[in-house]
Order: structure tokens, then sequence, then C-alpha cells
């Protein structure tokens, strides 16, 4: 069986210089864009439509949008307002995808190297990091790899989040 690396990044602290840049020495096939709200102008180079046309005329990358690994308006409204603990919102993110069933949805094909990009600029609260360790606990060979800036990459072959130096 084929394993899976599944690359997380954050836009938010990064230049676009230094986020491209990740994305190119890593080797992502295609950034999968995991936001429930993608389209802000407050997500700068990253709005959907920019960064699908960047992504392709600076990397010859793929860009694809899976809200299926969003959370709900609701939870995510919650969480920032804070009237929800993380340890909430991260169970409740953990039921939601057990409720879409997403680890039978996802195409392993479009998840091979692919980099998973949300705001957060570290992945310890923030839902890709769930999606990948869910990934990984229920297809079971998956690797995961987090960019957070170009002088860190955190990563644990065992999906647990390693924390920069």
């Amino acid at each position: 069986m084929t394993t899976i690396n599944i690359l997380t990044i954050g836009f938010t602290r990064k230049t676009a210089q230094d986020f491209f840049t990740l994305l190119r020495d890593a080797r992502v096939a295609r950034v999968i864009d995991v936001r429930l709200n993608n389209q802000s102008q407050l997500a700068g180079f990253t709005k959907k439509q920019d960064l699908a046309y960047f992504l392709k005329e600076i990397l010859g990358m793929e860009y694809v949008h899976l809200p299926i690994l969003a959370p709900t308006r609701a939870m995510l409204r919650a969480y920032r307002l804070r009237k929800m603990p993380w340890a909430d919102y991260q169970q409740q993110f953990l039921d939601l995808m057990a409720h879409r069933q997403i680890e039978q949805h996802l195409d392993r094909a479009i998840m091979l190297d692919g980099c998973l990009l949300c705001s957060e600029h570290e992945p310890h609260h923030c839902h890709r990091r769930l999606v990948t360790e869910y990934l990984q606990a229920n297809w079971g060979n998956v690797t995961i790899e987090h960019l957070t800036n170009t002088a860190t990459r955190i990563r644990r072959d065992d999906g647990s989040f390693k924390p920069a130096l």
C-alpha cells in the first residue's frame, strides 16, 4: 500500500514569497483548500481565484477546494467568538468528519503529496491538523508534515505535532 504524505500550511504570518517557497521546496503536488471562507479580501494572495492562478503560473501546481474538510459556519463562529473552547471544537469537528465519512469520500490520489491550506499560522489549533490525524487514524498509511516557515518544518511520522525549536 502506498504511503500518502499529506502536508499542511497556514497563510497568516507569511509573505507570498515565503508561502510559495515553502510549497515549492516541499514539492507539493496540489494545494487543497480546506477553508470555509476562501473568498474574503482578508485572505490577500490566498483568495480562491487569485491563489488558483498564482499556483498554476508560479509553481505549475493544482488548486482544489474541498469544503467537506471544513467546519460548519456555526462551529467556526462559536470557536472564533470564544463561545466554544478548543477541546469542544476539536471534538465536534472530529464528530463532523466521522458523520461525513470523509475517509470514504476522499480520493486518496488527491491527498497524495497534497497540502491542506487554512489560515492559522501554526497547526496546533487548526482543523487542518485534525483532518490529517483523522485520515491517518482511518487510512493508516499517512505521514504528516506541517509547513510553518522557511526555517522550520514540523514533522512526525506518527502524525503528532512537534513544536518548533
